[in-house]
């Protein structure tokens, strides 16, 4: 609403739309020709080739899962089929992706196709992903992380999340990214993602901030006609 009332906004309608959206997003990033996981759409009448496709363990999820929520893996026939079935009844498809285990993952925040933070969230506790909702104790539901200054980014990594996100658009992003022998994996594009005070920010501090409001300056002065800075 508040885009079709012409205000400036950060997390505009198509990225929420492209990025939330898996499906989309597989089929974009593999015409594009940019490397991700092996992955596979799954519906009804292919459930059954997603080991022989995919292979054993695969991660499934469903179309809007976010926060490592809506997201399982799976090791055995028995429990792909078990999960599977779960999932179909939930979603019309399903994304089945080849299991990628890495200590941590790269998130590279970008603004305006332009390189914002780069940090590695590790994987939680005992777990294969960067949260564990199940775990009982609160401290270890999520695994630790450092942030890096863009120097220190790996060029495959950095190069990646740049080409992806002008395939997204032009609004605040966060690009997951599994770096294997020297190669950069998507995962996926979230928008929006979290700009946390200790956390993200911790290497560029007010940079960061200093940024995002010269954007929305930015696009302010061009919807009243105007030039300016701040």
């Amino acid at each position: 609403r508040a885009q079709s009332e012409g205000l400036v906004v950060i997390d505009d309608p198509d990225s929420i739309l492209r990025c939330s959206n898996k499906v989309y997003l597989s089929e974009l990033l593999q015409n594009s020709k940019l490397l991700t996981p092996k992955t596979m759409i799954v519906q009804q009448d292919n459930k059954n080739q997603v080991s022989a496709q995919i292979g054993l363990p695969c991660v499934l999820k469903i179309p809007d899962s976010s926060f490592s929520q809506g997201v399982s893996k799976a090791a055995t026939e028995d429990e792909l089929k078990i999960k599977l079935d779960k999932l179909l009844k939930q979603s019309d498809l399903v994304i089945a992706q080849a299991f990628t285990p890495t200590d941590y993952d790269w998130r590279i925040g970008c603004l305006n196709g332009q390189f914002l933070f780069a940090c590695r969230y590790y994987m939680a506790k005992d777990h294969w992903q960067i949260y564990n909702w199940d775990s009982a104790k609160k401290t270890d539901q999520a695994g630790y992380f450092d942030t890096l200054p863009k120097e220190q980014v790996p060029p495959c990594v950095l190069d990646t999340a740049m080409k992806v996100v002008r395939l997204i658009g032009n609004g605040l992003y966060g690009v997951d990214i599994k770096e294997i022998d020297g190669k950069a994996y998507i995962i996926e594009v979230n928008d929006n993602p979290n700009i946390d005070a200790g956390v993200e920010d911790i290497v560029d501090k007010e940079r960061i901030y200093r940024d995002i409001l010269l954007y929305f300056a930015e696009r302010i002065e061009q919807k009243i006609g105007r030039k300016g800075s701040l």
